[in-house]
């Protein structure tokens, strides 16, 4: 890639450094977009083991990229986002995409396609994993920030997205005992 246009993609990418999320970390302190693929790209790095017909690299690809849309329409946190806020940032990502240098271009929205469609081993595990780090930094964040129906909401939520792994519904089911005990712990200080 033109060093020109590297730097192009980077300023644009730059943007998830500042595009807050709905949570906040273990101290409080918001969010970011960019934390929050990071960490999504490390777990997929740590699984390899777990998951070796996988293409891991392509997963990691994956994570990477996945919010990269929310540079240009921000973060809209799950519960709050309609199918028409989807359909912008779909939209406005594919012409960014499109926009790209080749094979860029070409890679970029070949991953998109397999992401949406959920039909890949790949696919489906990172967005297992795109779920499941949402209730774990909801899990590390202070209680204090939770909405209330966030209670409930991180007991419940991603189960459908790991059902196809004996390995990722034991974490879940690891991430709902942390919930819970974060959940009596503050009841048992009121």
């Amino acid at each position: 890639m033109d060093v020109r246009a590297l730097l192009d993609v980077m300023h644009i990418a730059e943007r998830l450094k500042d595009e807050i999320r709905h949570c906040t970390t273990s101290k409080g302190r918001p969010e970011s977009v960019a934390e929050h693929s990071w960490r999504i790209a490390l777990m997929a790095f740590f699984m390899r083991d777990e998951f070796p017909e996988l293409d891991m690299d392509k997963v990691i690809r994956m994570c990477l990229i996945h919010d990269l849309g929310e540079c240009f329409t921000g973060d809209i946190p799950s519960f709050l986002k309609t199918a028409a806020d989807e359909q912008r940032e779909d939209d406005t990502l594919a012409r960014w995409v499109a926009s790209l240098p080749a094979p860029y271009c070409h890679d970029m929205a070949a991953l998109y396609t397999e992401m949406n469609a959920l039909e890949t081993p790949e696919a489906k595990l990172y967005k297992a994993l795109d779920k499941m780090e949402a209730v774990i930094q909801h899990n590390e964040s202070p209680i204090e920030t939770w909405e209330p129906h966030e209670y409930q909401l991180n007991v419940d939520y991603a189960w459908a997205n790991v059902a196809h792994s004996p390995y990722l519904t034991k974490l879940r089911q690891a991430i709902k005992e942390d919930t819970l005990a974060k959940i009596a712990e503050n009841q048992a200080k009121a």
